[in-house]
C-alpha cells in the first residue's frame, strides 16, 4: 500500500459545510419514522440478520474490499472464489437457511463463482427432478458435494429456446443419451459458474428419439472430473473471457462430442423416455416447465427495487452533501447551492426515488402471486395436447394459471430491469464527475447489473410473449369464453365503456390514475388485435406496437401494485400519517411522472385530456417534487442499506464524502505504489518493483 499521507494533508479538511453537517440537516427537516418504513420495506428480523451478517463478514480479511477496484479480473476470479468458499462455511457452521444465505452473498456485493450453482441449478433440480434424481443430484449438490450450472445459452442461440442445436439422441441399443455439439454455435456460451467452477450442468438440449425431434429437454451432465477437475473425455469447456462487468462470475463455454449419459440423467418429472419401448412420455403438464424461468424472472422483478435503490441512495445523499454554482435569485451571500434543491436534478432523481418503491411493492405482488400459482398448477389436471406457439399462453386447460403469470413476469422483468439498469446510469450522472470514478459505488455496480436486461430473455424479444397473451385475452373477451382474472376484466370494462368514453380525474383521484393505465392497456390491446387479426399484418410489422403494449400492461401493473401497496391495512397500521401520506405522493410521483412521458399514448386513448396531461407536467409534478424533496435523504435511508455494502465514498450514511474518496485514492491505490521512469529513451517502465498481490 502507498505510504500514508503527511500531517499537513491529514490536517486538511473539505471546504465550506461538511457533509456531516449537510446530511444532519436533512434529516432533521423531516419526521418521517425511518425504522418503521425499514420494516415495513424489509421486516424487522430481516434488518435484524443485515446487521448481524455486517458485523460477522465485515471482520473477515477474506471479505475486505478495498482492492475491489484496483485487481484484475484474475486475482478478483480467485478473490471471489474464496469469498464463495467462506460464505458456505458459514452457511453450513450456523445452518443457514436460503434466505441468510442470499442476504450475506448481496452484501458481499458481487457475484460469485457459486451463483448460477446456488440459484439455477438447485431450483432446476427441485423442480424438474423426481425423488430419485433428487437424491442422485439434488442431496449431492445442496451439500456442494458437486457444483452445478444452468446451460442454455448457445453462442448462436439465445432467447430462442427452440432454435437450441445441441442435440441428445435416445440410443436404445444401451439405453443412454448421447449429447452432441453438432456445429460451433452449438457450443453453450455466457453459462455462469461453468468457466472455471462447475463439475456438472444442467444442458437444455433437442431431444432425439428413432429420428424424430421432441423439442428441447434439460439434462443433468457430468463435464469434470469430481478429483481431478479436469474435463471429461469428449467434453471441451472453458471461460469466456471478460466481460464488460460481472467479472467475478466465470461464465463459461461449452462443447459435447458424441458424449453419453445415463438414462436418469435426463430430468423426467414433467417428461421422459420409456426405456422398455423407448417411447416419449409426455408432460403431465408442460406448462410447468416454464417454473424455473418464471421463478428466476419474479425474482428479478424483486431484486430491481432493490438494485434501483443503491443507486438512488447514493445518488441522493451526495446530491445533498454537493454545492456547486449559484442560484440566480439567491440571496448573493448565501453560497453555493445544494445539487439536490436544482429542479433538473429532482426531476431526474425523486422519479426513481418513487419508482425504487413502486419496483419493491411490485415485486413482492409478483413473488405472491408466483407461489399461489405453483401450488394451483401442481393441483390442475391433466390438459389436452395441442399444437402450440414456443409460449405457455398457446395451451389449453389449465394452462390460463401459468399463461397469466408467464406474462406477467416476461412484462414486468423487461420494465423492471430496464428501469434499474437506466435508472442507475442516471444516478451516476446525476453524481457529476465524481460519479464516473469506481469509488462512487454506482458505475462497477452498473456493469455487474447490465447482462440483466438481456439474459432470462432480452427485454425487447420478452415483450411479444406479453403482447401474444394480451392477444389472445381479448380473443377470448371478445367470444365469451375469458379467464376470469384482472386481465380480462380491464378489458371487458373498456368495452363496455368504450363508446361513452372514459372520464378519469386523474388530478384528484388515485383510483383514477390506476383506471387511466388499465384504459390505456386495454385500447392498445384491441388496436393491436385490429392490426393483426383484421388487418393481416405480419408479426415482423407489430413488433414495435407489441413493444408498446408490453409496456403499457407493464406500467399498469406497477401502477396498480403499487396503489395497492400504499392503501393497505398493512401500510396502514405501520406508519403515522404524515409518512402514509408520503407514500401515497410517491405513487402519484411515479404515476403521473410515468403518464406525462407517455402522453401521446394516454391521450390517443382517451384516458386524459390535453388539458390534463398540461396540468400533470407545470402543476402535479412539480408541487409532488417539492413535496418529496425535504424527505428524500430520509426516504432512501428507510432502504437501511449497510455502507459496507455500498461501497460508496459518495453515498456514506455519515456524508464524510470527500474524506473518504481522497483516502481511497490516495492510500488504497495500488498505482501509487509504482515509481515511474518516465523518459522514452530509457527501457525500463519503472524505477522499482511493485508488490505483489496477496491473494
Amino acid at each position: 500500500m502507498p505510504s500514508p499521507p503527511p500531517d499537513w494533508v491529514k490536517a486538511l479538511k473539505p471546504g465550506g459545510p461538511q457533509g456531516s453537517e449537510l446530511l444532519a440537516q436533512e434529516r432533521a427537516q423531516s419526521n418521517v419514522d425511518v425504522h418503521k418504513l425499514s420494516e415495513l420495506l424489509h421486516t424487522k428480523e430481516h434488518l435484524q440478520l443485515q446487521d448481524k451478517l455486517v458485523k460477522m463478514l465485515s471482520s473477515e480479511k477474506v471479505f475486505d474490499k478495498s482492492q475491489n477496484h484496483s485487481l484484475g479480473r484474475v486475482d478478483r476470479l480467485q478473490r471471489s472464489l474464496a469469498k464463495a468458499k467462506r460464505l458456505q462455511q458459514l452457511a453450513e457452521q450456523h445452518k443457514w437457511n436460503m434466505e441468510e444465505l442470499h442476504a450475506a452473498n448481496e452484501l458481499i456485493g458481487e457475484p460469485t463463482p457459486y451463483g448460477l450453482h446456488a440459484s439455477m441449478f438447485l431450483v432446476t433440480l427441485r423442480e424438474q427432478g423426481t425423488p430419485e434424481q433428487h437424491k442422485l443430484f439434488l442431496e449431492r449438490a445442496e451439500k456442494y458435494q458437486i457444483i452445478g450450472c444452468y446451460a442454455q445459452t448457445e453462442l448462436g442461440h439465445g432467447s430462442n429456446v427452440r432454435g437450441l442445436e445441441t442435440t441428445a439422441t435416445w440410443n436404445p441399443e444401451d439405453k443412454t443419451f448421447i449429447i452432441n455439439s453438432p456445429t460451433l454455435t452449438a457450443s453453450k456460451w455466457w453459462i455462469g459458474s461453468l468457466g472455471r467452477t462447475a463439475n456438472h450442468a444442467v444442458v437444455m438440449a433437442q431431444l432425439y428419439i428413432a429420428g424424430k425431434n421432441y423439442g428441447p429437454h434439460p439434462f443433468v451432465v457430468q463435464v469434470r472430473d469430481l478429483e481431478t477437475h479436469q474435463p471429461m473425455e469428449n467434453v471441451y469447456v472453458g471461460d469466456i473471457g471478460p466481460k464488460f462487468g460481472y467479472n467475478t462470475m466465470d461464465n463459461g463455454f461449452l462443447l459435447f462430442n458424441n458424449y453419453k449419459i445415463p438414462h436418469v440423467n435426463m430430468l423426467a418429472r414433467f417428461s421422459s423416455v420409456d426405456k422398455a419401448t423407448n417411447k416419449y412420455v409426455r408432460p403431465s403438464m408442460p406448462t410447468l416447465v416454464y417454473g424455473t424461468m418464471t421463478w428466476v424472472r419474479s425474482n428479478i422483478v424483486l431484486q430491481s427495487g432493490g438494485v434501483l435503490a443503491r443507486g438512488v441512495t447514493i445518488a441522493t445523499r451526495y446530491c445533498a452533501v454537493r454545492r456547486q454554482f449559484q442560484d440566480r435569485d439567491a440571496d448573493p451571500n448565501a453560497g453555493e447551492t445544494q445539487v439536490l434543491n436544482y429542479k433538473m436534478v429532482q426531476v431526474r432523481l425523486l422519479p426513481l426515488l418513487a419508482s425504487m418503491y413502486a419496483l419493491h411493492f411490485t415485486g413482492r405482488g409478483m413473488m405472491r402471486l408466483y407461489q399461489e400459482n405453483q401450488k394451483r398448477m401442481q393441483a390442475a389436471s391433466t390438459p389436452n395436447q395441442e399444437t402450440r406457439g414456443p409460449g405457455p399462453e398457446e395451451l389449453r386447460a389449465g394452462a390460463d394459471l401459468l399463461a397469466d403469470l408467464h406474462a406477467t413476469s416476461c412484462g414486468l422483468k423487461a420494465l423492471a430491469s430496464t428501469t434499474a439498469g437506466e435508472g442507475l446510469e442516471i444516478c451516476r450522472r446525476t453524481c457529476g464527475g465524481h460519479g464516473y470514478s469506481s469509488y462512487s459505488g454506482i458505475g462497477p455496480f452498473y456493469s455487474d447489473y447490465l447482462p440483466t436486461l438481456t439474459w432470462e430473455g432480452d427485454n425487447y424479444m420478452l415483450t411479444q410473449q406479453v403482447a401474444r397473451y394480451l392477444l389472445k385475452s381479448a380473443r377470448a373477451v371478445l367470444s365469451g369464453k375469458a379467464a376470469d382474472n384482472d386481465t380480462s376484466r380491464i378489458l371487458r370494462n373498456y368495452l363496455d365503456r368504450r363508446e361513452k368514453g372514459a372520464s378519469f380525474d386523474i388530478l384528484e383521484e388515485d383510483n383514477d390514475i390506476v383506471a387511466a393505465f388499465a384504459w390505456r392497456t386495454a385500447h392498445l390491446t384491441f388496436e393491436a388485435l385490429k392490426h393483426r387479426d383484421s388487418e393481416k399484418r405480419s408479426w415482423n410489422s407489430l413488433l414495435v406496437d407489441f413493444w408498446r403494449l408490453s409496456t403499457a400492461h407493464s406500467q399498469y401493473l406497477v401502477v396498480k401494485n403499487f396503489y395497492e401497496a400504499v392503501s393497505s391495512p398493512e401500510l396502514s397500521q405501520s406508519l403515522d400519517l404524515e409518512t402514509k401520506t408520503l407514500m401515497h405522493q410517491l405513487f402519484r410521483l411515479y404515476s403521473l411522472h410515468t403518464l406525462e412521458r407517455e402522453a401521446a399514448e394516454f391521450f390517443s386513448s382517451g384516458a386524459v385530456t390535453v388539458r390534463q396531461i398540461g396540468l400533470t407536467r407545470t402543476t402535479a409534478v412539480m408541487k409532488l417534487l417539492d413535496e418529496i424533496r425535504p424527505h428524500a435523504v430520509r426516504l432512501v435511508d428507510a432502504w437501511a442499506i449497510p455502507d459496507w455494502q455500498l461501497d460508496s465514498s459518495l453515498g456514506r450514511f455519515d456524508g464524510d464524502v470527500y474524506p473518504d474518496l481522497f483516502r481511497r485514492a490516495s492510500q488504497e491505490n495500488p498505482v501509487n505504489d509504482l515509481v515511474f521512469d518516465p523518459y522514452p529513451w530509457n527501457e525500463a517502465l519503472l524505477k522499482n518493483t511493485p508488490p505483489k498481490s496477496k491473494l
